[in-house]
């Protein structure tokens, strides 16, 4: 693993962060700041969090995907984790290192609006837009993305293949 930064308190935890892809193969990015921050500007992230203490990857993908943007699914509809990443980035005065995986979910729906009534207090402040992006578009994108490498490694992830993803300083 690279060095940390000592920058910051450190939180470890275990994260599971979700690839919906609707009907129209567009997948759902949430469009994020930190306000402790502005000086890291903005990016697009997978919905996503922490895996609580007793919950399932799948259970903590569908908690997390409810809660970020009201989609109502299944645990039985989360795909297996086939990219595991670990990383490191600041955020809210702290710095979060995560195990992390990623799943697939697909959606037999063309995207929905989102529901955000049953986000946390810091995800009403931090998440400002989102956007269902055609899958062609992301892959060439040269936006800024958490993960970082989501354009480079949403095909291998799409195509059910094992990403096992070094770790990332993301910021």
């Amino acid at each position: 693993m690279d060095e940390l930064p000592d920058d910051l308190p450190v939180v470890e935890r275990r994260a599971v962060r979700v690839v919906v892809v609707d009907s129209k193969d567009r997948a759902l990015l949430l469009h994020t700041q930190d306000p402790d921050r502005p000086e890291v500007g903005h990016w697009w992230e997978l919905p996503g969090g922490g895996i609580e203490a007793g919950e399932s990857m799948a259970d903590a993908a569908v908690r997390e995907l409810y809660e970020e943007t009201g989609i109502v699914v299944t645990p039985t509809q989360v795909g297996p984790p086939t990219w595991r990443r670990r990383a490191t980035f600041a955020y809210r005065q702290r710095r979060h290192v995560q195990d992390e995986v990623v799943v697939l979910l697909r959606l037999p729906i063309p995207g929905p609006e989102l529901d955000v009534s049953h986000r946390l207090a810091e995800e009403l402040e931090d998440y400002f837009s989102f956007r269902w992006w055609p899958l062609a578009e992301l892959s060439a994108s040269s936006e800024r993305f958490y993960p970082g490498r989501l354009p480079e490694l949403i095909d291998p992830l799409l195509r059910g293949e094992e990403v096992d993803e070094p770790f990332e300083l993301w910021s």
